[in-house]
């Protein structure tokens, strides 16, 4: 959730998400790798992401079939 993005970014390994040459996208995070080694680590992670996208009102395209 954008909401939390300041909270996470507190947290070794975080980075706010910036494709080349452009201003970093709010509220998307980056995760180095070194921080997400162990499984748990990563299912954190994953399982967060997937939380929040399930949370989002179906996009136009889908919501018609």
């Amino acid at each position: 959730d954008p909401v939390d993005a300041d909270f996470l970014l507190r947290k070794p390994g975080v980075a706010p998400m910036q494709m080349r040459g452009r201003a970093p996208l709010r509220g998307w995070l980056r995760v180095d790798a070194d921080h997400v080694r162990a499984r748990r680590q990563l299912t954190t992670w994953v399982e967060r992401g997937v939380a929040y996208a399930r949370s989002l009102p179906p996009k136009a395209a889908e919501a018609g079939r």
